[in-house]
This record gives structure tokens, C-alpha cells and sequence, in this order.
């Protein structure tokens, strides 16, 4: 990379009175048979996807390799490499305090929100994948067991014209005829050729006739074949928010996904409460901290969590319990590569109100190809009953779709 970022100074971590090493904690005691491991090593590689992903290993001395995934981003890679000391030397089953850890320790890099927390998702579901391989069983088991044999997929569909109505329709009925899938996403910050500021939010009634126009004719033309939601990418004012939820009531609308900003918690929840069109928000919050306040607020009426963004794959766990205590769906947004998408699918089986994990990539034609497993099969994903989380890595395709300059991370 250039500069070790794992030795710069920081007199936060390094005098925090919450250190839960192990050695700290004393929890060092030898541990029976194959669970008596230690993490040697954590090596990022960057894959030039339809986003940049991520991807962690986490190595160990008894020569098992756990894989994750981070969310896209500049400068997640340094920041795993600033986080390995704070784990080499570590048991990687205890996965819970090595999260713990990284968060106290990186408290002054940033760890509430962000890229920080970012970063420690993506060592997280490494070791979720290194855990199950060392007690070898699937890592939904390490998150309480199996609700259902396979998680519901919906594909973010895309047109040449996403603007035409028509158009948004053709493509829901291909990807439904002809990709298998029963749930389908559209997105409505699209342009409709009436703008007149794109920066103050307002839809201009034209603006609005236009995007239900879309909803419209994808609902109808889909019909019963599938669910479809449609996403605003929390481009809008809230009054245009308001307008544009309350216009497409009529129609069938599984979820209206980010109308607003994320920052102003008490306008989401007025835009949310203002219609009877589900809203749907998650992605841009970190950890249940933040997640909990959308919930408890009644401010949605779907979460969506982006797993290897949110904090990982307990920590949506936590989210997804939460939830339930709300009666809230969990429907995972979800634009990563087959390594976070099956640690989705792990969350989605081993909690009770998963609705539906996203895919992001169908028009990228060599996505499954990273792995050597299939994942996605007519819209499902059936939940490997491999060790981890049941998918192994294809090294010539990683090293083949690499980012330009970046450096292979170790085989396993």
C-alpha cells in the first residue's frame, strides 16, 4: 500500500481503559482440540466489480482461512490493515469481543458510523466464515439456527431508458419471465425532462405524475407475478416525499425505499406516518445503535441494513431482533459481491422476519463466477450446509477482476 497503516500512532488505542484483548479480559485459557487457535495474519484484495469490492481473509495458525467482505469504499483496505494488530494473536471465535474490541479501539478513527465501521464488518463475517470452518458447521448456526431452508432474493433491475415508463415495464416482465425472480426493484430518482434545480429536492407535479407513471406501469404489468419496490435513493424534500408516497397509494408498491435524507430522523418519520405506501430505510445507519432509533421511532415500516456496512453479520442480527420486538421486517439492502451476499442469506435464515435479500448485479455477467458455488437459483438462495459460509473463493477470477495495482491476498 505504500505506508504501513497498522503501526501509526494513536494514544486513544493505546491507552483506552477499555481494552478487551484477551490478555486484558483474561481470557486466555488453553482451549480443547481444534478450538485452541490464534489469528495470524488479516490481507485485504480489492475486485473491480459493478462496485469495488472488498474482499478480507483472516488467517490462523492452525492453516484455516476465513473470507468476508466489506462494503465498497476508499479506504476500507487501510483501515482493515490499521485494525490487524488489534487481532493477530487473537482466538477468532470469540467473535463477539473481537467486535467489541475494534470498536473501542478505533473509537477515535471513527468507529460510531462510517467507513470505520465499515472496516470491522468486514473482518467480522471473515470470522463468522473462519468460526464455522474451525467447529465445522454453517455459520447460521453460530447466529442461534435455521428459519427457513433458503432466502428470497429481489433483483435491482435497470434499463438502457430508465426514465421510460414502458421501458421499467418490458424489463420487470424479462426479469421475471426470464430470470426466474418474484421480487423486483426500480429506481425513481430517475429524470423525467421537467426539472428546474436539481439541488433544492422539490418534485414539480409533472415530476411526480412521471414516477407514478413508472410505478404504474411496472405494478401492472407484473401483476401478482411479483412484489416490486422502487427506490428514491433519499433524494427528496420531505413535503415532495409526502406527495410522491401519497400518489402511488393505488398501486401495489412492496416498499418505497429512502424518499429523504438519512440525517433528520424526525422528518422520516413524518414522511412514513404521512402515507399508507410502505416505507422502507436502513442502509445509509450504523450498527443498532442507529438503526434502533429508525424502529423504536416508528419511523419505517421495512429496515434495511446493509450487512457488510451496518457492522456485520451479528450486529444485523441485533438489528433484526430489535426489529421483531416492533413486528418490522428485515429486507437487507445489499450491493456486494457472492461473499456478503451468502452472509446475508446466513442472517436471513437465522432470523424470523426476513423478508428479502437484494442483488444488485444481474447484468453483470460474470458475478457468480467469483465463487465456485452457485448462490442464486430463480430468485432463492438455498443456504449451504457447508462449513462458514459455504462458498469458496475462485482465486483466477479474483485475481483476473482485481483493481488495477492492487495485490492478491494470500490463498487459503
Amino acid at each position: 500500500m505504500g505506508r504501513d497503516y497498522s503501526t501509526l500512532h494513536d494514544p486513544n488505542a493505546e491507552y483506552t481503559m477499555r481494552n478487551l484483548s484477551a490478555e486484558t479480559m483474561g481470557a486466555t485459557a488453553t482451549r480443547s482440540g481444534a478450538r485452541d487457535v490464534e489469528i495470524t495474519d488479516v490481507q485485504t484484495t480489492m475486485v473491480d466489480g459493478n462496485f469495488p469490492w472488498t474482499l478480507v481473509r483472516v488467517y490462523t495458525d492452525a492453516g484455516i482461512v476465513g473470507t468476508g467482505e466489506a462494503y465498497w469504499g476508499a479506504g476500507v483496505p487501510e483501515l482493515i490493515e490499521r485494525m490487524k494488530p488489534f487481532v493477530v494473536g487473537e482466538n477468532p471465535l470469540d467473535i463477539d469481543r473481537l467486535f467489541e474490541h475494534l470498536i473501542q479501539k478505533m473509537s477515535g478513527e471513527g468507529s460510531v458510523e462510517g467507513v470505520t465501521v465499515t472496516a470491522i464488518s468486514g473482518i467480522e463475517i471473515a470470522l463468522h466464515d473462519l468460526a464455522g470452518k474451525i467447529l465445522d458447521i454453517p455459520a447460521y448456526q453460530l447466529l442461534g439456527g435455521k428459519y427457513r431452508d433458503e432466502v428470497r432474493v429481489y433483483c435491482d433491475c435497470h434499463t438502457a431508458d430508465e426514465a421510460d415508463p414502458e421501458a421499467c415495464a418490458d424489463e420487470a416482465e424479462r426479469v421475471v419471465e426470464e430470470l426466474g425472480y418474484d421480487a423486483l426493484k426500480f429506481d425513481l430518482d430517475v429524470p423525467s425532462g421537467l426539472e428546474k434545480d436539481r439541488a433544492n429536492r422539490h418534485l414539480r407535479p409533472g415530476e411526480i405524475r412521471h414516477k407514478a407513471e413508472i410505478v404504474e406501469k411496472v405494478t401492472e404489468r407484473v401483476k401478482d407475478r411479483a412484489d416490486v419496490a422502487f427506490d428514491c435513493h433519499w433524494t427528496f424534500s420531505a413535503g415532495s416525499a409526502k406527495r410522491l408516497a401519497q400518489s402511488i397509494e393505488d398501486y401495489d408498491v412492496w416498499w418505497l425505499e429512502d424518499p429523504v435524507p438519512p440525517e433528520n430522523l424526525e422528518v422520516q418519520e413524518e414522511v412514513t406516518k404521512s402515507t399508507s405506501t410502505p416505507i422502507t430505510v436502513g442502509e445509509n445507519r450504523y450498527r443498532v445503535t442507529e438503526e434502533r432509533r429508525l424502529i423504536e421511532n416508528l419511523a419505517v415500516d421495512i429496515i434495511a441494513p446493509d450487512l457488510p456496512k451496518v457492522g456485520g453479520m451479528r450486529e444485523t442480527r441485533k438489528i433484526a431482533d430489535v426489529a421483531n420486538q416492533y413486528y418490522v421486517p428485515v429486507a437487507m439492502h445489499n450491493v456486494s459481491s457472492p461473499v456478503a451476499t451468502m452472509a446475508s442469506a446466513h442472517v436471513g435464515t437465522a432470523i424470523p422476519n426476513s423478508l428479502a435479500v437484494e442483488y444488485h448485479s444481474y447484468q453483470l455477467g460474470w458475478w457468480e463466477d467469483l465463487v465456485q458455488e452457485d448462490v442464486i437459483e430463480d430468485g432463492y438462495i438455498e443456504i449451504p450446509e457447508k462449513p462458514g459460509l459455504g462458498i469458496t473463493l475462485d482465486m483466477d477470477v479474483v485475481e483476473e477482476k482485481m483493481v488495477e495495482g492492487e495485490t492478491l491476498f494470500d490463498e487459503a
